[in-house]
């Protein structure tokens, strides 16, 4: 909500409770979004060491120490103020032009990331203890962000990364966006057969535990690593690639070819060219892109049903758009006739009348963003 429309609904409501006999009372909630005040500052969270991490004012420099991490950043919309990153985010577009913070050991560098002079240092669950006191003995002020284990836990994540930079709506629109695409992939599995999936690379599988595991879950497949019970990510040999039998196998970009042995060749998923590559950054980074891996996974899963559910959620779209269209073109065609109504009245009754009418169509559009 702006300054601008945020003067309009105070006034309009003021007027309102003037004219508005006594007991008669309005409120709405928008529970997907936070007010200006609600992402204002100073503000204090607790992060994943049970620490109160307070900041004063809205951070300009922020550095992070993750991958998943920095995606987040760069996907509600705020790298610009990412002035450090780790060498696994040199993914991301324009991270050539932040500073490294990782060692050559693939660490994070104390004396690089101090020099930075960050505002603010998000860092991952798997960040040491040893790196966390360090930085906070430097005096930086480090979020130490929650292990996410679920898709539903990316969401939280972004949306506390969001409230921690000041980029509220940002959060909020990037989790309507992954919520969005989760509901097509979600409409697409309902009821449908689930073929075995097997995720492979450099000889290991994913099992239980993993975030690979709930990707093809949540795209409808069934894990075979993890029915067979592995746990974590163990090296597969070729007894058990064989009895499991996968219908589908998913490579990553990294390691995009099925290898040419007897054990892979005898698989369904090999005899008639289900191989699926995906991403390595959306694969292995509890992140908002993480989501890209489910859809692609679901819509090679399940082509038919992810096509009808996707058309659908396009004509949906469709709707609400034109709705929302409609109720905007009635609205400024209501607040022309309380224009036209308030210079015919006669003097001081025509004045509170206008505001009335104001108080009505504030309010009115008010509720209207609401419920969006």
């Amino acid at each position: 909500m702006n300054e601008r429309f945020a003067t309009t609904v105070a006034l309009a409501l003021l007027v309102t409770v003037t004219l508005v006999p006594a007991g008669v009372t309005g409120q709405t909630t928008n529970p997907g979004a936070m007010t200006a005040d609600e992402c204002s500052f100073p503000v204090t969270v607790t992060d994943a060491t049970g620490t109160d991490v307070t900041l004063s004012a809205e951070p300009e420099r922020v550095v992070t120490l993750s991958p998943s991490a920095a995606q987040t950043m760069w996907e509600i919309g705020e790298r610009e103020k990412v002035v450090g990153l780790t060498k696994y985010a040199a993914n991301l577009n324009g991270a050539e032009t932040r500073t490294n913070v990782s060692t050559s050991e693939s660490i994070v560098n104390i004396e690089t990331v101090v020099g930075l002079e960050p505002d603010l240092v998000l860092a991952p669950n798997a960040t040491s203890k040893d790196t966390i006191r360090a930085l906070r003995a430097a005096d930086v002020t480090v979020y130490h962000i929650h292990r996410a284990e679920t898709l539903a836990d990316i969401e939280q994540k972004v949306t506390n990364v969001g409230r921690l930079v000041g980029a509220c709506d940002g959060a909020a629109d990037t989790v309507a966006t992954m919520q969005q695409n989760l509901s097509i992939v979600d409409a697409a599995t309902e009821g449908e057969d689930r073929p075995k999936v097997l995720y492979s690379f450099y000889g290991y599988t994913a099992g239980k535990d993993t975030f690979i595991n709930t990707i093809i879950e949540r795209a409808g497949g069934r894990n075979v690593a993890a029915e067979a019970g592995i746990e974590g990510y163990q090296v597969v040999n070729p007894e058990f690639i064989v009895g499991a039998n996968p219908d589908w196998i998913i490579r990553n970009t990294d390691t995009p070819d099925v290898p040419k042995t007897d054990a892979y060749n005898q698989t369904i998923a090999v005899k008639e060219g289900n191989v699926v590559v995906i991403q390595l950054e959306y694969l292995n980074r509890p992140a908002p892109r993480t989501v890209r891996a489910v859809s692609t996974l679901a819509e090679t899963l399940h082509p038919d049903t992810y096509a009808e559910a996707k058309a659908n959620a396009s004509a949906e779209s469709a709707v609400n758009t034109t709705t929302a269209a409609t109720e905007q073109s009635n609205t400024t065609q209501a607040t022309t006739t309380a224009t036209e109504t308030t210079e015919t009245s006669g003097p001081g009754f025509g004045f509170v009348s206008a505001f009335a009418a104001l108080a009505v169509l504030s309010v009115g559009a008010l509720f209207r963003r609401g419920r969006r």
